[in-house]
């Protein structure tokens, strides 16, 4: 085993990802998560989870799950519950549930001024000893040589403000949990992002009216095309940006129509340029007139919401589909090297000065999968390794990133600049970068020189 000990913080997938290849690879680990088994935002019992009963996936079974751990179930799109129960399987096939500390908040990362950290984590009291508080929490203080965050992109709420106050209930999606919580209630939801188109699909059955309140126009993806889930098709060599979009934004209007007719904006971006919505119900719904479209909010004034256009409608329920911000509220954003949005990491992983924090599952693409932030695991765990083994590869390493122009995760895709964009990439692009940085990790600089000149051809195979 390692002669360093990292931690891992969080237990969702990004979490076990990067257990997994930590584990592989021979380096020691601790792992740590606030709530009381893996799985992250997928136990919805965890407090922080984002889940609603009615959650499945919008990427299928075959292009999410570990490749090397297959799901047991026939479903295409599977329920939170098969999934929660797929990452402790996961996790308990490969003993890895017993290397993290559950029910374990960590609170802060300190520098060591030695090149490690300090972690303090607030864990559940053993309740002993003369007067001691059962309830109270202890606190832990370990130093670790580096420090993988994986404590997720989607548990805390983006709350935009609004002119006026709305004197009814005001709820994030984060805090739906099921469609009985809006029988008999005019509801409005801000936003049509998946969760918001979800959550709408699941209100025309209980809520009185169901309005939705839009800015801009989406892209709608059918889960089937061709008897098939959409994303499994042209899984083999990526098509070019352009021909892709022309493509694509075809096939979808056979499939779903222009969604223009149905009340939303025109888009003012081109197809894949930003999130598509995969649910196509919200289409249906529309058309049977069970809800529909509004423009975006001008001001709030008691239970009455103006829009932009004039019109106004009251409600007794205003849910924020408006997504999430990303939060690492445990260390300095020094540190991390924030700009703007978000993080500016290499491959969305190494903050440029290598300062022994590494960011797991910062990455938002469609159709990345599981397998995909795994590889982003088997990348930091390459250098780890590296760093303790093969340090020249590690100087390497370190070299390349500072000296040379960081990779294109584009894909020559032109992403809609927003908070929720800010770490987007294109899986294809991405997962070659990693890949090609994965094996420069595993390989001496002088065994690769000789495959730099043996022409183009070659060179496409071993990247």
């Amino acid at each position: 085993m390692s002669d360093h000990r990292y931690a891992v913080i969080g237990a969702g997938p990004s979490g076990l990802a990067a257990a997994r290849a930590l584990q592989k690879a021979g380096i020691d680990f601790d792992g740590y998560e606030a709530s009381r088994g893996v799985g992250g935002l997928w136990d919805i019992e965890n407090p922080r989870s984002t889940m609603y009963e009615s959650a499945h996936l919008i990427s299928s079974r075959t292009t999410t799950e570990f490749a090397e751990f297959p799901m047991r179930t026939k479903a295409d799109y599977p329920s939170h519950r098969e999934l929660i129960s797929y990452f402790r399987d996961f996790a308990d096939h490969f003993g890895l549930t017993e290397r993290f500390r559950f029910g374990s908040k960590v609170t802060s990362l300190d520098p060591t001024g030695d090149g490690g950290w300090m972690l303090r984590a607030e864990t559940p009291s053993a309740g002993t000893g003369t007067g001691s508080d059962p309830d109270a929490p202890s606190l832990v203080e370990k130093r670790y040589d580096g420090v993988i965050l994986a404590n997720g992109t989607l548990a805390e709420p983006n709350v935009p403000a609004f002119r006026g106050e709305f004197t009814g209930e005001l709820l994030h999606t984060s805090a739906y949990k099921s469609a009985t919580q809006l029988t008999g209630r005019r509801v409005l939801i801000i936003g049509a992002g998946n969760s918001g188109c979800d959550i709408a699909v699941d209100a025309v059955h209980h809520a009185a009216s169901v309005d939705m309140s839009v800015r801009r126009g989406y892209y709608f993806v059918p889960r089937y095309l061709f008897g098939k889930p959409s994303d499994t098709l042209n899984q083999g060599k990526p098509l070019p940006a352009r021909i892709k979009q022309f493509v694509d934004t075809r096939v979808l209007r056979a499939f779903t129509g222009d969604p223009v007719r149905f009340g939303f904006p025109k888009p003012d971006y081109k197809i894949s340029e930003s999130h598509p919505i995969v649910n196509t119900l919200i289409l249906n719904h529309l058309g049977q007139g069970d809800l529909r479209i509004v423009p975006d909010i001008d001001r709030f004034d008691g239970r009455t919401v103006h829009f932009r256009d004039g019109s106004s409608a009251e409600y007794d329920t205003v849910l924020l589909a408006t997504g999430y911000k990303l939060d690492y509220p445990f260390v300095d954003r020094a540190a991390l090297a924030w700009s703007g949005m978000a993080p500016r990491l290499f491959l969305n992983t190494f903050t440029p000065t290598f300062n022994g924090l590494y960011v797991m599952g910062m990455i938002e693409a469609s159709g990345i999968g599981w397998q995909g932030r795994y590889e982003q695991a088997e990348l930091i765990a390459s250098y780890l390794a590296a760093l303790e083994r093969h340090p020249d590869r590690a100087a390497a390493f370190r070299a390349r990133v500072g000296g040379q122009p960081w990779p294109d995760l584009t894909g020559g895709y032109n992403y809609l600049g927003l908070e929720r964009m800010s770490y987007y990439v294109n899986k294809d692009a991405y997962r070659s970068a990693v890949r090609t940085a994965t094996q420069a990790l595993k390989t001496d600089a002088a065994t690769r020189a000789p495959r730099r000149v043996r022409g183009a051809a070659r060179k496409r195979v071993t990247a």
